[in-house]
């Protein structure tokens, strides 16, 4: 019982537009036709009974929103007693139209034309009847006709008009969520590319200087004379460190902005990466039998940092001696291939779960391709990648 209490309570206290409309239609049609009467002396005098009659169909305005047909209903009823009882003529009509046009805007359109066809019968010859005087002339009920075509042609036009804007703003708050959802993703997107990016870059620099570190403090005490070469190489490590995470950081400038100044990571500078892992001991064989110099930039940094973190997981996990860097083309792909020859591995690592594989499995899928890891029957580890030459 709350729920249709609440709902009788919000009709009953109304909005105030329609406290406003129902006020205007007593108005008009009770102070309006009391007016006119004074010049009828051949109709019913306007008593008690025809006031309220008068005004019942007015006051049902204020829940035409909640109950339209049931106002509808109420106007029309009270219109029809009015003139079946021979009461005076005058703006009687007014509640009906506007119960009507609530009716068949708000889609009660069976309501709204049953009331039509019912007026139409009932106001021309029921009343007749009911009055006993002559029924209507032709003229007049072409006319009445007519009008009440014009009254259902208007009100369809209207509510044409309202159901296209709906239909509008519906679609503009569909391209809104649409238009969010598609930022989200984006910026989702970005967020895990610039966490490749620095896992990557930091990663892998980090894990030289922490290697090259530990032969220093070796190199110390027994051979202090190759400490020397250890600390320049920790120098240059930091010194490419540092111009990589610019270049990251660079990227995420603002349009219009000083663009980036480094240049991009690129599989032309694999030697590079080469250099780096053999400063920390290991023996790198690298065989590039694919030309570098046509890749698309895409799949050029894909690659670049598929090797980086191939050698960084070497240099940190894999307790290796050795490490082969393959890089080739197969059906229109270009196939990377790191091997080690190390024991295994320790932590997440091991079985592929960690960050570093993820995120090259990530770059690779990101491009359409594919990157398998794991370890070989004979033992060593071994990264695989796919990535496509062409579009994706």
């Amino acid at each position: 019982m709350a729920p249709h209490r609440a709902t009788l309570r919000r009709a009953v206290s109304g909005r105030p537009g329609d406290l406003l409309l129902a006020a205007l239609a007593v108005l008009v049609q009770v102070g309006g036709t009391a007016l006119v009467a004074r010049h009828q002396a051949a109709t019913r005098t306007l008593d008690v009974s025809g006031y309220l009659l008068l005004a019942a169909g007015p006051v049902a305005l204020i829940a035409r929103r909640w109950w339209p047909a049931a106002v509808l209903a109420t106007a029309f009823a009270a219109t029809l007693g009015y003139t079946l009882l021979s009461y005076p003529g005058g703006p009687i009509w007014m509640a009906l139209i506007v119960a009507f046009f609530t009716a068949l805007v708000t889609g009660h359109r069976l309501a709204a034309y049953g009331s039509l066809a019912a007026g139409y019968v009932s106001f021309l010859w029921l009343t007749a009847l009911a009055t006993g005087r002559p029924g209507p002339s032709a003229w007049a009920a072409v006319g009445l006709a007519a009008w009440l075509l014009f009254l259902g042609a208007g009100s369809e036009l209207i509510r044409n008009r309202r159901a296209y804007a709906q239909a509008s703003r519906q679609r503009a708050i569909e391209e809104q969520r649409s238009a969010y959802e598609a930022d989200r993703r984006r910026a989702s997107e970005e967020r895990l590319g610039i966490a490749r990016e620095l896992h990557d870059v930091v990663a892998h620099s980090l894990s030289l200087i922490n290697v090259q570190a530990s032969v220093t403090l070796e190199l110390l005490d027994r051979r202090p004379e190759q400490v020397r070469t250890a600390l320049t190489a920790i120098k240059q490590v930091s010194r490419d460190a540092l111009v990589d995470v610019q270049s990251v950081l660079d990227a995420l400038r603002r349009p219009g902005e000083e663009a980036p100044l480094a240049p991009a990571p690129s599989l032309r500078d694999i030697a590079d990466l080469v250099r780096r892992a053999e400063a920390t001991g290991l023996t790198v064989g690298l065989r590039v039998t694919a030309n570098l110099a046509a890749r698309s930039s895409g799949t050029d940094a894909a690659g670049y940092r598929i090797v980086q973190e191939a050698l960084t997981n070497v240099v940190r996990h894999a307790d290796a001696s050795a490490v082969t860097v393959c890089i080739g083309e197969d059906d229109g792909a270009l196939v990377i291939e790191v091997e080690d020859d190390g024991p295994g591995r320790t932590g997440d690592r091991a079985d592929g779960g960690g960050s570093g594989i993820r995120g090259m499995r990530e770059r690779a899928a990101a491009l359409g391709g594919e990157l398998t890891a794991g370890r070989q029957p004979g033992g060593g580890w071994r990264v695989r990648a796919r990535l496509p030459l062409g579009p994706r």
